[in-house]
């Protein structure tokens, strides 16, 4: 089950869409949904968030918490929508492209996906635009 949270912000209009997408993106990977709650959320409570929880005193435009349990994908997905709006304007791709490279970004660390060097950073970036290419194309 896919879950959509939203502290101060816009609902998505195409959850639907975006849920059986994602819920395709886990069972390409070999893995089973279980409960992946998204909370879109504002720069402030995200910070609070990474400050609390992870002891970064910085800004992102996403939070991966991960409970998931062998095969099973369980996890809460904090996305700034603030972070996301300015990244959008940095890359030059429209918002919600941006918003939906984020949300598989997130889920992709619940799928065991790191990017913490070079190297995991390519694999990682491979993987968002390919599942991003078959979203948008589905």
């Amino acid at each position: 089950m896919i879950d959509y949270q939203y502290i101060k912000n816009q609902e998505l209009s195409n959850d639907e869409k975006i849920s059986l997408w994602l819920n395709n993106v886990i069972e390409e990977e070999g893995m089973q949904i279980g409960e992946l709650v998204y909370v879109f959320c504002k720069d402030d409570y995200l910070l609070e968030r990474n400050i609390q929880f992870l002891n970064h005193n910085t800004l992102t435009d996403v939070i991966t918490f991960d409970y998931c349990k062998g095969k099973i994908v369980n996890g809460d997905i904090l996305v700034s929508t603030e972070r996301v709006t300015e990244n959008s304007k940095i890359y030059k791709v429209n918002y919600l492209t941006e918003l939906h490279r984020v949300m598989v970004h997130g889920l992709l660390h619940l799928l065991g996906y790191n990017d913490k060097n070079e190297e995991d950073i390519r694999t990682m970036r491979k993987k968002e635009n390919y599942y991003l290419n078959k979203f948008i194309n589905s």
